[in-house]
C-alpha cells in the first residue's frame, strides 16, 4: 500500500488534508503570540476579523471589533514594556474541529510567562482558549475568542 492509499481525504476546509489544516493552525498560533509577546500589538490584531471578539473570564466586557481589540492590545503591551516585564504565551494541546468549508473551532492550553529585567521566569497564569478561526483570503483569523483563566473559571 503507498503512502497515497492510506492518506485521509481532503477536509471541508479548502481541501487540506487533516494534517495540513492541524499544521496551519499550529502555524497561524505561534505567528500570532509571537506578535504579541515581541509588542507588535496592531499586527496581532490584524489576526482577528474586522467584526472579531476578543472575550475573556478575566474581563467584564469583550473587546468587540479590530478597532477596539488594537487599542486593548495596546495599552497591555505598553504597560508590559513600562514595567520591564516581557511575556511569552506558551500554547500546546491544540484541537482542532472543522466547522464549515472555512472554518474551524480550536481549542488550545495556554500559559503566560513573565519575566521581569533582571528576574526569574514565572508562570502567571493557565488558561484555556477556544477560537472560531475563518479563512479569510487564504489566511487564517480569529472570529471568536473565549479566554477562560483556570483561576477564575
Amino acid at each position: 500500500m503507498t503512502v497515497t492509499d492510506t492518506a485521509p481525504a481532503g477536509t471541508a476546509v479548502t481541501g487540506l488534508s487533516p494534517a495540513e489544516l492541524y499544521f496551519q493552525v499550529q502555524q497561524f498560533y505561534a505567528r500570532q503570540m509571537q506578535l504579541l509577546d515581541d509588542g507588535k500589538a496592531e499586527e496581532w490584531a490584524l489576526t482577528f476579523t474586522d467584526d472579531g471578539v476578543f472575550a475573556a473570564n478575566a474581563h467584564p466586557e469583550p473587546a468587540v471589533g479590530r478597532a477596539v481589540i488594537t487599542a486593548a492590545a495596546r495599552t497591555a503591551t505598553d504597560q508590559y514594556a513600562a514595567g520591564g516585564v516581557q511575556r511569552r504565551h506558551w500554547l500546546g494541546m491544540v484541537s482542532v474541529e472543522e466547522r464549515g468549508a472555512d472554518s474551524v473551532f480550536a481549542r488550545c492550553y495556554a500559559i503566560v510567562i513573565e519575566t521581569e529585567r533582571g528576574g526569574q521566569a514565572t508562570l502567571r497564569v493557565s488558561t484555556r482558549c477556544d477560537d472560531e478561526l475563518v479563512r479569510e483570503n487564504g489566511q487564517w483569523l480569529v472570529k471568536h475568542r473565549q479566554v477562560t483563566r483556570d483561576d477564575l473559571a
